[in-house]
């Protein structure tokens, strides 16, 4: 069983983009049951992100697919990053966010809470 967990800023960045995206929280639930199955990365799904400086696996997903995007599948442009720690079964999520508003993950907030 995996155990899901969140970073205060990720909450903030789902309370941000549940206003533009009215579905959130349910295309959450549909991510959290894929990454049950498959937690480690999974081109071109999802990729691992590296030369941060640290031992944590942190795992960038490109592929989301949003209900309030109809039409546009796993295309939606929606990013989400998080770390695995395989040995505890656990993912903590780091970051969501939509390309249009950002080019990159944060990296300074992965650093700062995996260091």
């Amino acid at each position: 069983m995996m155990i899901f967990e969140d970073l205060a800023a990720f909450r903030k960045d789902v309370k941000l983009l549940s206003r533009k995206f009215r579905s959130i929280h349910d295309d959450l639930v549909v991510v959290k049951k894929i990454l049950e199955l498959y937690p480690d990365e999974r081109p071109p799904f999802s990729f691992r992100i590296d030369h941060i400086g640290i031992e944590t696996c942190v795992i960038k997903v490109k592929k989301i697919a949003c209900k309030s995007l109809k039409g546009r599948g796993v295309n939606s442009g929606l990013r989400l990053v998080y770390a695995y720690f395989a040995s505890e079964q656990k993912i903590i999520f780091i970051e969501l966010y939509h390309k249009n508003d950002k080019e990159v993950e944060d990296r300074s907030r992965i650093v700062k809470n995996f260091k």
